[in-house]
């Protein structure tokens, strides 16, 4: 499929996604929302990819919802009510995709990434930044509280640094957004990409069934309780040694071996 807003490149077992719509910060419009939730399932159902990234081009990596064409559905006779309703439900499934995807989906950043673009990033599995990258939710400045933004925000860093971005508006940079965990880890720029992808193929070169049982059980694990958490994981253990790469991965291991993943 041809996108209008997007660059696909594929490297080896590698999938990057790239936000191409640089003149308009890389803003999720309609068109981009759904360009992306194509893309993120394209690679999800491709039997070479491994690993998902998502970066961008251009000085922002997303500057969240485009406010000029928000805006502009006030002069509907529901005043945009249905648009609004419609674009942010959008929104929300793609990050609930990504959340959902089997595959690791990696945010790669160089750049300024607010609002909704800031939740595109708190979305994905790992986050990874340059040093000159900032962030921050500031829907609060213009009156339109980051509500949305708030849920994967909310999910990644403690409550208090959670609620400093979305009440004060505030940009922050890449070593603060380190410190709080809202990225894994920051490098210069010239260097980011090439970084990515060795811990990308690292990652790839794990076994894609593990990987999958692995990401599903971690998400559904942290909403329950310690018991059922527990009682869950215990039963996602037994069912992964009866697969047959847990098999291959353990004889590999006692054999001091390399193994040869089925999947």
């Amino acid at each position: 499929m041809n996108f209008n807003l997007l660059k696909i490149e594929e490297t080896n077992n590698i999938y990057n996604i790239i936000l191409s719509d640089p003149k308009k910060q890389n803003t999720l419009s309609e068109e981009m929302i759904n360009e992306l939730q194509t893309a993120v399932k394209n690679g999800e159902t491709n039997k070479k990819i491994n690993v998902i990234l998502i970066s961008s081009t251009g000085k922002v990596f997303s500057a969240g919802h485009n406010l000029k064409d928000l805006n502009s559905k006030r002069y509907e006779k529901d005043k945009g009510k249905e648009y609004y309703k419609r674009i942010f439900k959008l929104c929300s499934e793609l990050m609930i995709n990504i959340n959902n995807c089997s595959k690791p989906i990696i945010a790669v950043v160089d750049g300024i990434a607010t609002a909704a673009g800031c939740q595109l990033i708190s979305s994905c599995d790992l986050a990874y930044s340059s040093n000159r990258s900032q962030y921050a939710t500031p829907g609060v400045n213009i009156g339109l509280f980051c509500s949305t933004p708030m849920v994967p925000l909310s999910r990644n860093v403690a409550k208090k640094h959670a609620m400093e971005m979305l009440l004060t508006g505030d940009l922050i940079n890449a070593e603060k957004a380190k410190s709080i965990g809202l990225i894994n880890d920051i490098f210069e720029p010239e260097e980011l990409n090439n970084k990515v992808i060795e811990i990308a193929s690292k990652i790839a070169s794990k076994s894609k069934t593990t990987i999958k049982i692995g990401k599903k059980a971690f998400y559904e694990q942290k909403e329950m309780s310690l018991e059922d958490a527990y009682n869950y994981t215990s039963k996602i253990m037994a069912e992964n040694m009866l697969h047959q790469d847990s098999e291959e991965g353990i004889s590999a291991f006692l054999e001091k071996r390399i193994p040869n993943w089925k999947e």
